[in-house]
């Protein structure tokens, strides 16, 4: 057995999800389990580089948790030859910059999306990318989670016959910050600092359309500030320039339609923070981000609409529970072991800067849609 470390150089690990999910619960959880085993007697030793700008909470973290490496100059371990990847979480008006200069220095690269703050951008660095001869790859977590990878069994299996409709519903209440503190940073409700839910959340759409139904076609969106001021971290009152929530109306290739709607202004009345129900001819389903449950033709109950007398039936103890049958590792982590083995082994990978591009575009023409009033189609793009 031959032990190979790789070096990742991980900027924007003080944030919440940089930390939890691409730290703590991807590469430390790794090394927890002794590497990645490639199959041919290579185990992959992931060794992250702490890269951010604040020192002090760069040398806590990498206290916490033994690691050796840190830095706040990014210039410096790109220049490192030791370092193989450059993996970005950062915020993400800072993002577009970093991955050229990371591309430009010949690592590898995988980020959080949205990759650019425009399509233009985005292409850009699928292009550098595909020039420079690096490898590359986009997080796009929520095709990993057990829910999905469930309602993908359903998908291939043929459960749902000819496939109608989508329709999703995903968000929370973000507190305002006045009286208890937001879950969320600030910039995510300043336009100018990259911020803006459209921006946020419907890169994820697109590839969770594409994935499991099919390629974005058209989109109609209306995205809305429904919460106009909020405070900051230092409890000081600000603008929020940024949309809150959008709601939008997708068609896909083969005629599917797609209804998602986004909201950091709502308050939860479903069973998780993200459900996806499919209607197809032949059953139905309901899957969330751990979660699906069927409805199947043959066992579809006849309602009846009547106003004048309570319901009689619980409609939701009509469905059946999809079991595991199997286990489901963190969604974050999976990508990873699928990027790494793509570095190391050149195992097939399709979740590239072009995949991340076709998300920016389906936010930048959901904010044009919104803001003309109208439908627009989504081009195919290509490099």
């Amino acid at each position: 057995m031959t032990r190979k470390t790789v070096r990742i150089a991980m900027n924007g690990v003080t944030g919440r999800m940089g930390y939890r999910q691409h730290l703590v619960r991807s590469l430390l959880a790794l090394r927890d389990q002794g590497g990645l085993a490639l199959g041919d007697g290579t185990v992959l030793w992931p060794e992250p580089v702490l890269v951010g700008r604040r020192a002090p909470a760069l040398e806590a973290l990498a206290e916490r948790h033994g690691l050796e490496h840190w830095t706040t100059d990014l210039d410096a371990v790109l220049a490192d030859p030791s370092v193989d990847i450059y993996f970005d979480a950062q915020v993400t008006s800072a993002r577009e910059e970093a991955l050229r200069k990371a591309i430009a220095a010949g690592k590898h690269v995988y980020t959080e999306k949205p990759t650019a703050t425009g399509l233009d951008g985005a292409l850009e660095l699928a292009r550098l990318a595909a020039a420079a001869g690096v490898k590359h790859g986009v997080v796009q977590d929520k095709v990993f989670l057990p829910g999905l990878l469930k309602l993908k069994r359903l998908i291939d299996g043929g459960f749902f016959g000819r496939i109608l409709s989508v329709r999703g519903e995903f968000g929370y209440w973000v507190f305002e910050g006045d009286w208890q503190e937001a879950q969320r940073p600030s910039w995510n409700y300043r336009a100018e600092d990259g911020g803006g839910i459209v921006v946020d959340m419907f890169p994820h759409w697109e590839y969770v359309l594409h994935e499991l139904f099919g390629r974005v076609r058209s989109v109609q969106a209306l995205a809305t500030t429904h919460v106009p001021q909020r405070w900051d971290e230092n409890g000081k009152p600000y603008d929020a320039t940024a949309d809150d929530a959008a709601y939008g109306v997708f068609e896909l290739e083969g005629g599917v339609v797609a209804q998602i709607n986004s909201s950091w202004a709502v308050r939860v009345h479903r069973d998780e923070l993200v459900e996806f129900q499919v209607d197809g001819t032949e059953g139905s389903a309901v899957a969330g981000l751990r979660t699906c449950r069927v409805q199947h033709r043959s066992a579809t109950p006849k309602p009846v609409w009547n106003p004048d007398v309570p319901a009689t039936e619980v409609f939701r103890d009509q469905w059946q529970e999809v079991p595991d049958n199997g286990e489901f590792d963190n969604g974050f982590k999976a990508q990873w072991e699928l990027f790494l083995k793509h570095v190391h082994a050149d195992a097939p990978y399709h979740w590239d800067l072009l995949a991340g591009a076709r998300g920016v575009q389906l936010a930048e023409l959901g904010l044009r849609s919104s803001a003309e009033g109208r439908r627009l189609d989504v081009p195919e793009i290509q490099l």
